[in-house]
């Protein structure tokens, strides 16, 4: 009887001693996980849209350049393809015609500040002031509606992300680079655009950089058509799921 409750202790301190070792190990865990966890990722944390839902959405940024974008707009509007356009306020300035052109054929509008700079390397006044910049030329151009903004090199930090909040605008993002200003061939970017699935915002230019966007663009309208119906990015996040990007 004796060995009987000796055996019993003993397989009692081991059991107590294993829910013991097993609760410090998931104590620790814990503690790690939480210390890795990024500071960008608190709910409260600006962050940048980068996926939607009930569409795919074609963007285009335009920092400089007198030729190519023309050509894409006029390609949009001889297939009847919805975009979004980034625009920079210095060729926004330069080309008054051509923004109006987007404005009556309903292609969206986006900033993309003022002078085409890293914001990253930027103080949060300085880039309020290039954006504030770009906002003025579009108004003197009777375009006040802007309510989306992308960083002039697509590069971006949570300094950007919040004086973007503080001036109630949308930093978007992408979630498909076509790579389409390395000029790899209208093969390699169709290739890219061919990934595009619903809620999808692709990543194109339309700057003199990328001289083979045109010639790709009309088998991308094809291609992403058949998979869902384009929209502007305002259209993609409105009234419906989106996906943030949390910046560590």
């Amino acid at each position: 009887m004796t060995f009987f409750y000796t055996l019993h202790a003993k397989k009692t301190k081991q059991f107590i001693l294993l829910i013991s070792i097993s609760f410090f190990t998931a104590i620790l865990l814990f503690t790690q996980n939480s210390m890795s966890i990024p500071v960008f990722s608190e709910k409260d944390s600006p962050k940048a849209v980068y996926k939607g839902e009930n569409g795919i959405a074609l963007t285009f940024d335009i920092g400089w350049g007198d030729e190519k974008a023309a050509q894409i707009v006029q390609t949009l509007i001889r297939h009847k393809a919805k975009a979004t356009f980034f625009l920079s306020g210095s060729w926004a300035e330069r080309h008054p015609d051509l923004v109006k052109k987007m404005k009556e054929h309903h292609f969206e509008i986006g900033l993309l500040g003022y002078n085409y700079l890293d914001y990253t390397s930027m103080e949060k006044e300085e880039i309020r002031k290039d954006l504030l910049k770009a906002q003025e030329v579009f108004k003197k151009l009777q375009i006040e509606d802007i309510d989306l903004v992308r960083a002039p090199t697509g590069h971006f930090n949570q300094e950007v992300l919040r004086v973007a909040e503080e001036m109630r605008l949308t930093y978007v993002h992408w979630s498909i680079n076509t790579n389409d200003w390395k000029n790899p061939g209208t093969a390699s970017i169709l290739s890219r655009a061919k990934e595009a699935k619903n809620g999808d915002i692709l990543f194109m230019h339309a700057s003199d950089s990328a001289k083979q966007t045109n010639a790709a663009l009309p088998e991308i309208i094809q291609s992403t058509r058949s998979v869902d119906k384009l929209v502007t990015v305002s259209e993609l996040i409105a009234n419906g799921k989106i996906e943030t990007k949390i910046i560590p």
